[in-house]
C-alpha cells in the first residue's frame, strides 16, 4: 500500500536522536517552561528570519493568543479564506469576533482582490493562510492591512519554510505555526508557536500563554493556559535541523508529479517557494478517482470536502451554497495525493502511472 504519509519512515532515519532528546529531558525533572522551549523558540525564531518565537499549545492556540494580543474580541469581524481547515476559523470564534469570508482563487489560497469589499468598520485583522504550503500574495494584503490600519496574521500552520521573493513565513509582523504530527515540521502531540519581530507582542504572548504570570503565583493581566513543552520542543529541535532536506524532497516529488500527471496540477507563483505540505489535483471525477486508487492501495484524502461556510458548526454565520462558487467547486474536485519526505520513485511512478490510466478510461 502506498500511503497519504508516514511518519515512521522519518523517525526512523532519526530515532537515537529523538531517543537522547527525550531521555535529556526526563533526566532534568524539567517540562514545562524550560530550556529546551527557550531554545527552540531561538532557533525557530532565527529560521523563519525573526526574533521572538512564543511557543504554545498547538496551532489553534497559536491563532487565538495572537488575535487576543490585539485584543481582538466580541464585536469585532476578522476576514479569512472560507476554503481552509475548520481550526483556523474556530480560533477566530473563540474569541468571539465574527469570521468574514473571502472566496479563494485558482491557487486555493484566500482571492486578495476579494478582500476590500469586506473591510467595515468592525473589521480588526485579516488572518491569510498559506494552504497547502504555498504562501499567500502576501503583499497586497500586507498593503491593505496598513491603509485600513488592520493588524495582518498569518496562518503558517502548513508552511513550514514557505518563502514569497525569498523570505521565509511570515511575511509581515506576526505568523502562528502548528507542529502537529504530520506538518512539515511535527512534534509527537501538539503543539505550535508564534513568530514575531515585535517585543512588545512577544512579551504579552509569552504572558497571555501562561495565565497572565510574571513570575509564580503572581498574575497581571487575564491569560490562559497554553505551552509548548519541553519534550515536544526537543523533539522539534532535532527536527528543525532537517527540515530544509525535508521541504526540498517534498519539491522533488512535487515536480516529478507535475512532469508525470495529466491532471489539473498545483498552480504556483514564480516568486513563491511552495514547500508542498500536501499535493493537491482536482478532477471532475473526484469521487470515483478515489475508489479507483483505493483499489489499487493508493491512499488519497480530500482537503477539504465541506467549505468552512457549509459546516454544520458555523451555520450561525449567515452563509449559503452559492456564497462562495470557487470554494464550493474545489471541494467537490481537489484531492490530496502521497506527499512525504521518504515517498519512494516507484511509489510516485505508481501513483501517476493509475492516475493517468483513470483519466484515460
Amino acid at each position: 500500500m502506498i500511503p497519504l504519509a508516514d511518519i515512521n519512515r522519518q523517525d526512523n532515519e532519526i530515532k537515537k536522536e529523538i531517543e537522547e532528546a527525550i531521555k535529556k529531558v526526563l533526566e532534568s525533572g524539567w517540562f514545562i517552561l524550560g530550556k529546551e522551549l527557550e531554545n527552540f523558540e531561538k532557533e525557530f525564531a532565527e529560521y523563519c528570519g525573526k526574533k521572538f518565537g512564543i511557543g504554545v499549545g498547538n496551532g489553534t492556540d497559536a491563532i487565538f493568543l495572537a488575535l487576543k494580543a490585539f485584543e481582538i474580541g466580541n464585536d469585532d469581524e476578522v476576514i479569512t479564506v472560507a476554503n481552509t481547515a475548520i481550526p483556523t476559523v474556530s480560533a477566530i470564534v473563540a474569541t468571539g469576533a465574527k469570521p468574514i469570508l473571502v472566496d479563494c482563487g485558482e491557487d486555493y489560497l484566500i482571492d486578495v482582490n476579494k478582500i476590500e469589499e469586506k473591510i467595515n468598520s468592525k473589521t480588526k485583522a485579516i488572518v491569510p493562510v498559506h494552504l497547502y504550503g504555498q504562501v499567500c500574495d502576501m503583499e497586497k494584503i500586507l498593503e491593505l492591512g496598513e491603509k485600513y490600519d488592520l493588524n495582518v496574521i498569518e496562518d503558517c500552520a502548513q508552511a513550514h519554510g514557505a518563502e514569497l521573493n525569498g523570505k521565509k513565513v511570515p511575511i509581515g509582523k506576526i505568523g502562528c505555526f502548528s507542529f502537529y504530527p504530520s506538518k512539515n515540521l511535527g512534534a509527537y502531540g501538539d503543539g505550535g508557536m508564534i513568530i514575531t519581530d515585535d517585543e512588545k507582542l512577544n512579551e504579552k504572548l509569552k504572558l497571555l500563554r501562561n495565565y497572565g504570570q510574571t513570575g509564580i503565583y503572581s498574575s497581571i493581566i487575564s491569560g490562559y493556559n497554553s505551552r509548548l513543552d519541553e519534550i515536544q520542543s526537543a523533539i522539534l529541535r532535532i527536527k528543525l535541523k532537517y527540515l530544509d532536506k525535508w521541504n526540498k524532497q517534498r519539491i522533488e516529488i512535487a515536480e516529478e508529479y507535475n512532469k508525470k500527471l495529466n491532471c489539473e496540477k498545483p498552480k504556483i507563483a514564480p516568486n513563491k517557494k511552495h514547500i508542498f505540505h500536501l499535493y493537491v489535483i482536482r478532477n471532475k471525477k473526484r469521487d470515483e478517482l478515489i475508489e479507483y486508487l483505493k483499489s489499487k492501495e493508493i491512499v488519497t484524502k480530500i482537503h477539504y470536502p465541506i467549505p468552512i461556510h457549509l459546516q454544520k458548526g458555523f451555520e450561525f454565520l449567515g452563509y449559503v451554497v452559492g456564497d462562495f462558487p470557487m470554494g464550493e467547486k474545489f471541494s467537490k474536485e481537489i484531492l490530496s495525493l502521497p506527499m512525504f519526505p521518504e515517498l519512494k520513485k516507484e511509489e510516485i511512478e505508481k501513483v501517476c502511472e493509475e492516475i493517468n490510466r483513470f483519466i484515460l478510461e
